[in-house]
């Protein structure tokens, strides 16, 4: 029952918080609930597996929830991120205005990500995939405007477009499996052999399908169209963390139902690394040339969540192990730069990266807690992104996928280079913007927000001056799933 308490109780709390009219009790009820879920998500995930059988469907089609390794890996993953983005967010939505409508939101989209990362069974992973989908369609329509509403239901049509594909592709091969249930390591029957063509084109639909919520390639408009127009801080966990529900879904299938066995060295490997050394290249160069910084940031997720997908598609240990590492790292640094550039909206309403030179003077925190999230994004030593990148880099090179394993070494330096100049380029211009330029006054942002932001970048230090204790936490993880 334990594990049924991180989903359900933000899921009602979300009601409750949209039928409170005064703003200091609402805030204080989704603080609460949001605090009591991520604890409860913590225990969760100290506790031994367990299982917990929900309903019944139809045969052995069943919906129920389990907390295995990878489960206890999103769990604390969420539970860590969502609390100081929630701060982040109080004073910025009262700037924004309908309150209720975002914060019952935010606080029920929880309870569908704890949902999600707890499925014992692809039925469930889908039902809660989907309710993550709806929920979080009005977090991207809260500014009521024509612009708000195209890329609201550009968000929803991929997102269930993706997730039907992946649905389809489960009809196929649902009756080749040894059990509904998902288990580490694959649980294809030895009849799978002879139906291998047809298999191997349901894996490769269901990825792309799933992979539309990762921003992979050529699913990935919804990023750039949904993030200029959303909050900020609802661009922050759609980013961060709404992203890792389709690595999720993606690791689920490749890892749990099919098998790294059955899949290294065909073509919907080779295929999807394509795809995914393609997006990350791209999603870098259209942030490179982007103007507007939210979409310039919306890009970047865009290539950088595809660094994740490409260690997962490795189908090596070390390579899942880099892959989760990524998640992680990408998820604090690209959390800390939408807040940083929702408090700069904030304070200056400045949309426009040719809009921030001197924003140093004016607001040095939010600068260089941008400054440290990016630096970890680039990859540069002792942050975490250079971590991960480094673990990418080795498992590409290490793993048999022929010349995968140079070319994305080639297109992540690429890449590397390009973040540095998508996003140095704003922290240079923003400390150091010329002689002529006037001396400005300082207009820092509220402790509610500026703290939320010093400890994401805190995070992206210690992290990667610390990493040993989740980097074997991770490798054991990976070695589970071979």
């Amino acid at each position: 029952m334990v594990l049924l308490l991180p989903v359900l109780l933000p899921l009602a709390g979300g009601i409750f918080v949209f039928r409170q009219t005064m703003e200091e009790r609402r805030n204080r009820l989704a603080l609460a609930v949001v605090l009591v879920t991520a604890a409860l998500a913590l225990l969760v995930c100290v506790l031994p597996e367990q299982r917990l059988e929900l309903l019944v469907i139809q045969g052995s089609q069943h919906l129920a929830l389990r907390n295995d390794g990878l489960a206890k890996f999103f769990l604390a993953l969420m539970a860590g991120i969502w609390v100081p983005v929630l701060v982040f967010s109080f004073p910025y939505i009262k700037h924004e205005g309908r309150e209720a409508q975002f914060l019952g939101f935010y606080t029920m989209t929880l309870g569908a990500l704890m949902g999600l990362a707890m499925s014992d069974s692809f039925v469930t992973l889908y039902m809660f995939f989907e309710i993550m989908s709806l929920i979080t369609v009005p977090l991207v329509l809260h500014t009521p405007s024509r612009i708000s509403r195209r890329a609201g239901f550009k968000y929803l049509g991929y997102s269930v477009f993706g997730a039907g594909m992946a649905l389809a592709g489960y009809f196929f091969v649902s009756a080749h499996l040894t059990s509904p249930s998902f288990v580490a390591g694959g649980s294809l029957a030895s009849s799978a052999q002879s139906h291998q063509t047809l298999l191997l084109v349901v894996y490769c639909l269901m990825i792309v399908g799933f992979g539309a919520k990762a921003g992979l390639m050529p699913m990935q408009a919804w990023l750039p169209a949904a993030h200029p127009v959303a909050p900020a801080p609802a661009s922050a966990v759609l980013s961060g963390l709404i992203t890792k529900g389709g690595v999720l879904a993606v690791i689920r299938v490749t890892y749990y139902m099919y098998s790294p066995g059955f899949l290294q060295g065909t073509w919907p490997q080779y295929v999807l690394l394509t795809l995914a050394l393609c997006t990350i290249f791209v999603g870098s160069m259209l942030a490179y040339r982007e103007k507007l910084l939210k979409r310039r940031l919306a890009y970047s997720t865009v290539s950088q969540v595809s660094y994740v997908l490409f260690g997962l598609l490795l189908l090596t240990p070390a390579g899942v192990q880099a892959a989760l590492c990524q998640a992680v790292f990408h998820a604090v640094a690209k959390d800390t730069l939408f807040l940083a550039a929702g408090a700069i909206i904030f304070a200056t309403e400045y949309t426009r990266v040719d809009q921030l030179r001197g924003i140093g003077q004016r607001m040095p925190v939010t600068l260089w807690c941008f400054t440290l999230a990016g630096l970890s994004l680039v990859g540069i030593p002792p942050l975490a992104g250079a971590i991960s990148k480094w673990y990418l880099l080795s498992a590409g090179l290490a793993a048999q996928v022929g010349g995968f394993g140079v070319a994305g070494m080639i297109v992540l330096i690429v890449s590397a280079l390009l973040t540095a100049g998508y996003l140095l380029s704003i922290v240079v211009m923003g400390f150091f913007p010329g002689r002529d330029f006037p001396v400005q006054a300082r207009q820092e942002v509220g402790p509610l927000m500026y703290w939320p932001l010093i400890l994401l970048a805190v995070l992206c230090v210690l992290l990667g001056l610390l990493p040993a204790g989740l980097i074997d936490w991770l490798g054991k993880l990976a070695g589970t799933l071979f």
